[in-house]
């Protein structure tokens, strides 16, 4: 969700593996040309997203079925890796020819919407093109921003605390739904004196666990219009990440950035952190230990500040398809081919019929999608605000200078500061 922290990790494990090999894929699958109608009235729309070569195979099975289903529909594709993806759609946009639908995520919502970018595809589900029944905890209203309906969600994750499960044994440590940031302070301590292993990887730069922490608080990382929070608050956290490495609750940034794009946990550093829950994927692939999902710290024991969102499809305003393209985000959604296509690779599927139609085998996924049915158990799900327009550079920002500050080339004042500089020029304020 932007270029958070955790958006780089997916980059890592899905996107950075693409090759020569993935590029040239891009490049012989339809990348640029202008969608159109043929003599016969078959119709072509053009679709983007980022990844890794892995997922183009399975997004490319899934249109399979789609032009089966309709056979006037064509999809010329075209994928890149997260960053490569931004700078083409970006040059794209501005030429007035950006891919008629897209994978998209929340923070950049209001900013292209702001360009006259998106379309607003309420009209297609009063027409009946698009279905918005049938989303799992609220996802359908995900993607809306101010009445309009700017994306879709194919899936749905939310932030947890990976464990070495192991580790939290050895220590005594059994995180509950509920506890709070007392008890995880405890916990830590725990761990440092009875295993020799720091607590936590760190959360200097893990933004979307602070917007839970704030929204435990009453407040939010952003509101629709700016920051949702003040420099002491910042301070504050900061102050705490950094005398958590100190007292050897937290791990050592500068061990942690040698053994990148290892994790701190799954390279013996650390025995948990904070990161999204299908991302657990990773631990299991990258380490020899068994790891599990536990429940993020509280504030007063109840509220968590947690929601449900993922990546989405969102459709360009200047395509000259909507009613096809709007076909096809449905058939991406409602499909249970398509969920049994694609598995968890972008969430837990966002729609009920494909989360029943995709059931995992393996301990991993089982694991995932337990954790989220505990969250609308446990009643604890909320609704995300909306990212006003600028908020990816913010969160660009917030991941650079918290690693600067975690690798010690600014004090906490100075990164404060910085941050906030840099943000108020991104959002114009």
């Amino acid at each position: 969700m932007g270029t958070s922290r955790n958006v780089e990790r997916r980059t890592i494990l899905k996107a950075a593996g693409a090759t020569a090999a993935t590029l040239g894929l891009a490049a012989t699958t339809g990348c640029g040309g202008d969608s159109g109608t043929s003599a016969d009235g078959t119709v072509t729309i053009r679709y983007a997203w980022w990844g890794s070569e892995d997922r183009a195979q399975r997004i490319n099975k899934t249109i399979a079925l789609f032009e089966k289903k309709y056979p006037k529909i064509k999809v010329k594709t075209d994928f890149q890796p997260y960053g490569d993806f931004w700078k083409k759609f970006n040059t794209q946009a501005s030429g007035g020819n950006p891919p008629d639908v897209f994978q998209n995520a929340i923070g950049f919502l209001r900013k292209y919407d702001a360009k006259n970018v998106l379309l607003d595809l309420g009209g297609q589900v009063k027409a009946g093109n698009l279905s918005m029944d049938g989303f799992r905890a609220g996802l359908d209203k995900f993607g809306e921003v101010d009445g309009k309906l700017l994306g879709v969600p194919v899936g749905s994750n939310s932030m947890s605390l990976v464990i070495d499960k192991p580790v939290y044994t050895k220590a005594g440590v059994k995180p509950v739904q509920g506890w709070t940031w007392d008890d995880f302070d405890a916990a830590m301590k725990k761990i440092r004196d009875r295993t020799g292993r720091a607590g936590d990887s760190g959360m200097y730069g893990v933004m979307y666990l602070y917007d839970l922490y704030l929204r435990q608080n009453g407040k939010a990382f952003f509101t629709q219009d700016g920051l949702g929070f003040t420099e002491a608050d910042l301070t504050d956290w900061w102050t705490k990440a950094k005398k958590g490495v100190e007292e050897g609750l937290y791990a050592d940034p500068k061990k942690v950035a040698q053994i990148k794009p290892k994790s701190a946990v799954s390279g013996e550093l650390a025995a948990s952190e904070f990161t999204w829950d299908n991302f657990t994927v990773r631990y299991t692939s990258e380490g020899k230990s068994e790891y599990g999902l536990a429940p993020i710290p509280t504030t007063d024991g109840k509220k968590t500040g947690q929601y449900l969102g993922s990546l989405m499809l969102s459709a360009s305003k200047r395509t000259q398809h909507p009613k096809e393209v709007a076909r096809f985000i449905d058939f991406m959604v409602h499909e249970p081919e398509v969920a049994k296509i694609m598995g968890y690779d972008r969430g837990v599927p966002a729609t009920q019929a494909q989360y029943d139609a995709f059931q995992p085998t393996d301990e991993v996924n089982k694991a995932i999608a337990a954790y989220e049915e505990s969250l609308v158990k446990a009643g604890v799900l909320e609704q995300i605000t909306p990212h006003p327009n600028g908020a990816d550079i913010c969160e660009a920002a917030f991941l650079r200078i918290a690693e600067e500050l975690a690798l010690g080339t600014r004090s906490v004042s100075e990164a404060v500061k910085q941050f906030f500089t840099e943000s108020k020029t991104a959002l114009g304020s």
